[in-house]
């Protein structure tokens, strides 16, 4: 039977974060020639190191995967409770530094009690996890609606109307001009003047 080792896992959301600190932490635990990592969002698991450990050549039964908080894993709680089921189903201990108990070495017999407290921890700071997330959402949307409502605009700036596009539009009402036409003359294309035509008409209507 291969020898059980002990692995590390470290993730930050960018490449411009440093993983300095989780390292420092980590390479008390884990060899530094064992240590993983990432530089991707925890929105999802497809990320390069973490599937490399979950791959044919990761880890295995019997091996231990040390992080630093459960967040380094995921931070939506349906997906990091699957992983932590998959560790479990797949004989891998979770070690996670910002949580003691799972640090704690247990007698032999009394894995019970370590897998009933972590459970309980992994759960809590689970929900903690996501909602936080989710706060974050609420307030990015908060925040968009409050700028609409105070007039500011999202997206790339309004050009204005192009020279003479007044004129234009008159004639083409009266259907003395195609819609072709004004376009090749203002040098603007199909959605483009359907924009202007509508946003000038809406003006039109409020005078």
């Amino acid at each position: 039977m291969a020898e059980s080792r002990i692995m590390g896992y470290a993730r930050v959301s960018s490449t411009e974060q440093n993983l300095a600190r989780q390292l420092v932490e980590l390479k008390k635990y884990v060899p530094e020639e064992n240590i993983v990592t990432d530089k991707q969002s925890g929105k999802d698991l497809n990320r390069p190191g973490y599937q490399a450990l979950k791959g044919p050549l990761g880890l295995r039964k019997g091996d231990v995967l040390v992080i630093k908080s459960l967040d380094r894993l995921s931070r939506n709680k349906q997906e990091m409770k699957q992983e932590l089921q998959w560790f479990k189903d797949h004989g891998i201990r979770l070690k996670v530094i910002d949580l003691p108990t799972t640090m704690i070495r247990f007698d032999a017999g009394q894995e019970w009690i370590q897998d009933m407290v972590n459970n309980i921890l992994i759960e809590v700071l689970s929900s903690i996890a996501e909602e936080e997330r989710n706060t974050i959402r609420r307030r990015q949307r908060e925040g968009i609606d409050a700028a609409k409502n105070a007039g500011v605009r999202f997206g790339p700036p309004d050009k204005g109307y192009p020279e003479e596009w007044e004129v234009y539009y008159a004639r083409y009402k009266k259907g003395e001009l195609t819609r072709k036409y004004v376009m090749e003359q203002l040098g603007i294309g199909a959605e483009r003047f359907k924009y202007l035509k509508k946003k000038y008409e809406k003006e039109k209507k409020g005078e």
